[in-house]
């Protein structure tokens, strides 16, 4: 398909093929120096005191899980509206996920109160999703874990360069994680990072991100240890050079960027109020700074969304749904019947994603509204 706008598009430029070709011509590819300027830099950037890069926010997510001693017969509470590795990541460590509701149409994270209704005698875990980039309610969700006893851990994979109280996203709970997924504000095609301030939790994932030897080949290569010991089983969740040298080099585009997509997401607001007042817009009012990943809109109720979906795409305008609720999923369904989040189910019925990306102009955003004024228009016929 030969879309007219995107959903997304990324800003890749010569400071990236700079950036790869000086590793290729380095001729040392696997995690070494420059994934260590990388994590370096991100721990500047976010304000934690450790960062370790990963092969992708999957992986990142299952170690935090680890790292954090979750396992059989433990309980986590999460959303249902994120992507379905949030939930998988708790079920590789062995846990069971529990969900739970969202706040409400204004505001597509986790519920506290709802979270609360979820929590049991076996619940060790709070994991919450930053949707869109736009910070849950921290200081809520945080105050209910210490109740509790209980840890949270933050998916903060539409987060980077998120705040809340001048504080990253990512760094309120005890280990968050990043997505560099291709579509995300900072993109490497695959790759995570983990943040965290917590001495114990970043030596677990010091160790377990590369199959829990004592020493890395990078260490060897530089002749400073000649062999190694396993302590327990590790993983291969490592980030190679390559990604981390693109990496590297979209993170100095990052805020850049993340204001370019703040400034069109005002832009969405304003026309919408003023062109589609029938149009929901989560988020419209929010507390901190948000990376503005992505652009939610909300339906009028009733209306057929694939409908409206397959009407953008004739003029050319690629759209997307974030998320089919994860407990809606066949698996999920299986596994976990009965499960029931109306607030979640009201909004994911009538959630579209509209094209959001800092190679956007204002007559793109323009063309957007317009087409989403169509295209209600056209499915109430």
């Amino acid at each position: 398909m030969n879309w007219r706008i995107t959903l997304a598009d990324l800003d890749i430029g010569v400071e990236e093929d700079a950036a790869v070709l000086e590793v290729l011509h380095s001729r040392w590819l696997t995690m070494g120096e420059v994934t260590q300027r990388f994590e370096a830099e991100f721990t500047v950037h976010t304000g934690a005191r450790y960062a370790f890069a990963v092969t992708n926010a999957t992986a990142g997510l299952h170690l935090a899980c680890v790292a954090a001693g979750l396992g059989p017969g433990d309980e986590v509470i999460l959303p249902s509206l994120t992507f379905v590795a949030t939930a998988a990541a708790v079920l590789y460590a062995g846990a069971t996920p529990v969900f739970a509701d969202i706040q409400g149409e204004h505001d597509l994270t986790i519920s506290a109160e709802a979270i609360e209704s979820c929590i049991t005698p076996r619940t060790r875990a709070i994991m919450v999703m930053h949707y869109g980039g736009y910070a849950c309610d921290l200081p809520a969700v945080l105050a209910l874990a210490e109740k509790h006893g209980l840890q949270v851990l933050e998916d903060a994979a539409h987060a980077p360069g998120s705040s809340l109280n001048q504080k990253h996203l990512g760094t309120w709970g005890r280990v968050g994680v990043f997505s560099f997924f291709s579509n995300k504000n900072l993109a490497t095609g695959e790759g995570g990072m983990l943040v965290t301030d917590d001495e114990k939790i970043a030596e677990r994932i010091r160790v377990l991100r590369s199959h829990a030897m004592t020493t890395l080949t990078w260490d060897r290569h530089r002749g400073h240890a000649w062999s190694y010991d396993v302590t327990e089983i590790g993983y291969n969740y490592r980030l190679d050079e390559i990604r981390s040298a693109i990496g590297l080099v979209q993170l100095h585009k990052l805020e850049r960027n993340n204001q370019r997509r703040r400034d069109l997401t005002g832009l969405y607001q304003q026309l919408f109020q003023a062109q589609v007042p029938e149009v929901g817009l989560p988020f419209r009012q929010h507390a901190g700074i948000s990376s503005a990943h992505l652009l939610p809109i909300l339906l009028p109720p009733g209306s057929d969304k694939i409908r409206f979906m397959d009407y953008m795409k004739t003029l050319g305008i690629q759209t997307s749904i974030h998320y089919p609720p994860i407990h809606t999923f066949s698996y999920y369904r299986s596994r976990f019947p009965g499960v029931s989040l109306p607030i979640t189910e009201q909004a994911a019925e009538r959630e579209v994603t509209l094209p959001l990306h800092p190679l956007m102009d204002e007559a793109m955003v323009e063309s957007v509204v317009e087409g989403v004024k169509e295209g209600v228009r056209a499915i109430k016929n």
